[in-house]
């Protein structure tokens, strides 16, 4: 059979994969083996087991897991509700403040985490029952959390950049440093977005937090100062050319466990739920990978 018809037949095979809800990476993976099957018979199974070995072997896909597993420190420490109080203290007087502090929190979470889902869920968490407590219309507070989980694909470590740079041969730390002003400047866009939305629709965030005193204000942003100082370290460290990008998830997340561990959280319970939602969400990424 022709390559290009076979191409076409496994596009179409996908989407109809994709539609009955099969995940993406075994799709992906069916589609390709029965499509070199077909072109070529006896190397389809040495092609599965060369490119599934090869992508396990990858050493820089080992900044994945070690931001995911720094994120989900973030998460059970209790630095991600630092991050986003600090970032309600400073916006949650505004209209649609908590929708915006929301998408801060998110930015900053993306950060050290390098994941949208991560990013999306750990901050949903934190900031939902917030904006249900002031009322908020459950669009708004949905959209701005679904807004602000995006920003893990753009804001350095995103793993996506990490898999574009070993498909393209790219400079990961390079890539990294190109995604810090777009998703700063998207971040300050969603923000603007939610202030014109609910300054157009007041009805959709009725309430707004009392403005917080200065000095309190100050005080949030101190106690978010663990998870800000991850974020320098790491970062600053690849653009000042410190270390790699793989070295900078490393110590990463060696100061997560440190910070977690004086913050009295390193219990076995939530190493338990680290390492677990670590291993499912790196394993999903490897999955679409070996497809």
């Amino acid at each position: 059979m022709d390559g290009s018809l076979v191409a076409l037949f496994g596009f179409m095979a996908l989407f109809v994969l994709l539609i009955i809800r099969m995940p993406v990476g075994i799709s992906l993976m069916l589609v390709g083996f029965v499509g070199i099957y077909v072109i070529r018979e006896r190397a389809a199974i040495p092609k599965l087991a060369g490119e599934i070995f090869n992508e396990a072997s990858n050493y820089p896909l080992t900044i994945i897991p070690l931001f995911v597993l720094m994120g989900n420190l973030a998460g059970v420490s209790g630095m991600s509700r630092d991050l986003y109080s600090a970032a309600h203290a400073w916006l949650g007087h505004m209209k649609g403040g908590l929708a915006s502090a929301t998408v801060v929190g998110c930015a900053g979470f993306s950060a050290l985490s390098g994941s949208s889902l991560a990013a999306a869920l750990t901050m949903g968490r934190v900031s939902l029952p917030e904006m249900q407590r002031y009322n908020y219309d459950n669009g708004l507070a949905t959209g701005a959390i679904a807004a602000g989980g995006t920003l893990g694909i753009l804001i350095p470590p995103s793993a996506g950049f990490v898999i574009y740079a070993i498909l393209t041969e790219e400079s990961i730390g390079q890539l990294f440093m190109a995604g810090v002003f777009p998703g700063l400047m998207l971040t300050a866009l969603f923000v603007l977005a939610i202030w014109l939305v609910v300054l157009r629709n007041p009805e959709k965030a009725p309430n707004m937090a009392d403005p917080v005193p200065i000095r309190e204000r100050f005080q949030a942003m101190g106690r978010a100062s663990a998870i800000v100082s991850i974020i320098i370290v790491t970062i600053g460290g690849i653009y000042l050319g410190v270390f790699s990008a793989v070295e900078a998830a490393g110590v990463g997340a060696a100061l997560a466990f440190v910070i977690t561990y004086f913050r009295g959280q390193l219990t076995r319970n939530n190493l338990i739920d680290v390492f677990s939602s670590t291993l499912k969400l790196t394993g999903t990424v490897f999955l679409i990978l070996f497809g």
